[in-house]
């Protein structure tokens, strides 16, 4: 693509806010073709197809509102495009500029996620920083209110949106006795999990990002 020229994702005028009915299989087959249309770019374009991933994520959730999730099929599909279109954000070489806006983006997204349909995000977070550095910055901002929301005092314990995120920030920036000490006495499996992955990385010297695969 030319300098200067901005490109023109078609995706975008057919994900707005309440676009789809209660209806899921045109949604779903909207969401393909919104996937289909940033993995062509990122054939030449990792970058550009970064970006349209990021303003689909952002989009996605609004334009869903009033769809039909009984059948869980339109969960599937956003569950299969966020799969695809993280790997894209987390594999783009871009600027830090660049990251820090997508991320800002993203985190806005994310907490206005209300039905959720990109929750996923959150367990994803320090890949999507792109970084060890940029994934510890995101964990120190998230670090008081993750601590709150998993501490043993009944009177502070509660639920943070952003604590999955943290715990992601932290693995990705290889800061695994801190998720060790933070999800110690925590029962809940999504918490839990991130300090068998960061014990499992301590003993076998697991490389920065590596997923560790566990039973549920």
């Amino acid at each position: 693509m030319a300098k200067g020229t901005v490109h023109k994702w078609e995706f975008k005028a057919r994900f707005r806010r309440g676009a789809y009915g209660w209806k899921s299989q045109p949604a779903i087959l909207r969401i393909r073709q919104a996937v289909s249309e940033i993995k062509k770019v990122a054939r030449t374009d990792t970058v550009l197809a970064a970006e349209g991933a990021v303003a689909f994520l952002e989009r996605v959730s609004p334009a869903l509102e009033h769809v039909d999730s009984s059948s869980g099929a339109i969960g599937v599909a956003v569950n299969r495009a966020l799969d695809d279109l993280i790997q894209i954000i987390a594999g783009a070489p871009s600027d830090a500029k660049t990251r820090a806006d997508w991320l800002s983006r993203l985190w806005a997204a994310y907490e206005a996620d209300a039905i959720p349909y990109i929750e996923a995000l959150g367990d994803q977070w320090g890949e999507l920083c792109g970084s060890g550095e940029l994934a510890s910055e995101w964990a120190d901002s998230l670090m008081d209110m993750t601590r709150m929301a998993l501490s043993p005092d009944p009177r502070l314990h509660g639920y943070f949106r952003g604590t999955s995120a943290c715990l992601s920030a932290l693995f990705r920036a290889e800061r695994y006795q801190e998720i060790v000490d933070l999800v110690e006495g925590e029962q809940i499996w999504p918490y839990k999990q991130w300090a068998v992955r960061a014990l499992a990385a301590m003993e076998k010297g697991a490389t920065p990002g590596e997923v560790l695969e566990f039973p549920p």
